[in-house]
């Protein structure tokens, strides 16, 4: 990628990337060993056997087993993993919505790590750490060169211990060492404004632990300011999805009781289900996080925004309220992740977990939506202009092994991985004949500046949508559910 192109890929430090786990099975698949193929497990015993003796240097055993678990995973499918240690630790806090670190949403530019901006409140924020900061050392170690991973790793730490950034500040051409102090994050996955008396924008980041209880107080909140509110926004734009009982709690706000939100299917009893708009099935305590909501909520004009980021979980809620015609879907089509990923953590080993696919899911009116995705009802291009960055990002059907209608795992889509190196190419070609040219920027959602918010507003207005001229739906052949 050119040297000052980049694609906004907003991350709270510290948080995972992409879906999270979206049930937890009350029981390991199968409740005894399945026979084991001996001729390829003594064949994986040769091998083991080789390598341990014949490498050329001495090797960790336990390593080499963690790494064939984790090959046997990971060749599933883009989503199934095997985590221990640290990873298992952060994949934990990532679910939870907490985190140890210094508090910043970054993204990469010119191989450094530039702030997009600081968690309000985090010790970042009270370092005076601002968007558009760029990060070039963290402690002794450079950034150049560091992936964003790498990056993140070396921000994290202990809560109370301390890590020194080194900050480039465009707007005052200095540089200057800031201290800070970790500590626990809460990165609150919900925000929300009321953009205009009688219209309000709410949005979920993520789908997690807490997210459903802060929904819900903050649309008390708007309805506090507006009770007679006229329109909704429910932003779900690059949403990687998270909990499926959270995503049928924030579906269950808007639909009559008991319809039916979201169905899964696969080969053990506890991956075949039906879920409903009832506590039953997105309550985890027994009480009703939604009791108290105002009955407006049920039937105030929503819009809901949608990109190719918006995954899993968010196309969940994204899928129920369009077939039950309950929202107008606003956007570009989505990432197309119709599968439900189960976290089995009762491992011999202490500190790992399997997140496994279990099933597929389908919305209320049967579709799967697997490496397809769920295709708006009004095609809205991120910016008048058009949508810079659309090719670029990759879907479902970008990623190798991905699952297909009938169940095996496909390679990449040619056709739009052509595309996406096209796109590439062109914005790459226009940025070297003008290098003093500021790459084209999106701008922050739920600012005035946001486009697709402003036609939104303008569809619950009933004012004209200024539609996409470009945008296609994507065709896939998926099967309904039986």
């Amino acid at each position: 990628m050119g040297s000052k192109l980049k694609v906004a890929g907003w991350l709270a430090l510290g948080a995972v990337a992409g879906a999270l786990t979206t049930m937890q099975l009350q029981a390991t698949a199968r409740s005894s060993m399945s026979p084991l193929p001996i001729e390829e497990m003594q064949q994986m015993a040769a091998v083991f056997d080789l390598v341990k003796r014949s490498y050329v240097e001495p090797v960790d055993e336990k390593k080499l087993i963690r790494d064939a678990i984790g090959g046997m995973v990971s060749g599933l499918d883009p989503h199934s993993v095997y985590f221990e240690g640290q990873a298992y630790k952060e994949f934990r806090e990532g679910i939870s919505g907490k985190f140890t670190g210094v508090g910043i949403q970054i993204e990469m530019e010119d191989g450094l790590v530039k702030v997009v901006s600081p968690i309000e409140g985090s010790p970042a924020f009270r370092a005076g750490i601002a968007s558009g900061d760029l990060i070039t050392r963290i402690d002794d170690a450079a950034v150049k060169g560091l992936t964003m991973d790498q990056a993140v790793k070396r921000m994290r730490g202990p809560s109370g211990t301390k890590v020194m950034l080194t900050v480039f500040r465009k707007s005052e051409n200095r540089s200057f060492p800031v201290s800070i102090l970790r500590e626990e994050i809460k990165n609150k996955s919900v925000r929300s404004k009321v953009v205009e008396p009688g219209y309000a924008w709410i949005r979920i980041n993520q789908f997690q632990e807490p997210t459903l209880r802060d929904f819900s107080e903050q649309l008390k909140d708007i309805f506090k300011q507006e009770p007679g509110l006229k329109g909704l926004v429910l932003d779900l734009r690059t949403d990687p999805g998270g909990l499926l009982d959270t995503a049928v709690g924030v579906s269950a706000a808007f639909l009559p009781r008991d319809v039916v939100v979201v169905s899964t299917n696969g080969q053990v009893a506890e991956a075949r289900s039906t879920l409903k708009a009832s506590p039953t099935y997105y309550s985890r305590d027994g009480s009703d996080l939604l009791a108290g909501l105002p009955a407006l909520v049920k039937s105030v004009p929503v819009v809901v925004l949608v990109n190719e980021s918006s995954a899993s979980a968010s196309e969940i809620v994204a899928g129920a309220l369009k077939d039950h015609k309950r929202a107008v879907i606003m956007g570009s089509q989505t990432f197309g992740k119709g599968s439900v990923q189960s976290e089995i953590n009762r491992l011999p080993l202490p500190n790992t977990s399997l997140k496994i696919t279990t099933a597929r899911y389908y919305t209320p009116s049967g579709q799967s939506i697997q490496a397809k995705g769920i295709v708006p009802d009004v095609l809205v291009d991120e910016t008048a202009e058009g949508s810079p960055f659309a090719a670029l990002r990759m879907r479902e059907a970008d990623l190798d092994r991905h699952l297909t209608a009938s169940g095996e795992a496909d390679k990449k889509d040619a056709a739009r991985e052509k595309a996406r190196e096209e796109a590439l190419r062109k914005l790459e070609e226009a940025n070297a004949k003008n290098k003093d040219a500021k790459p084209p920027r999106l701008p922050e959602f739920g600012s005035p500046e946001d486009f697709q918010l402003q036609q939104a507003l303008n569809r619950l207005k009933g004012k004209p949508v200024l539609v996409s001229k470009t945008q296609t739906e994507r065709k896939v052949d998926e099967p309904k559910a039986n």
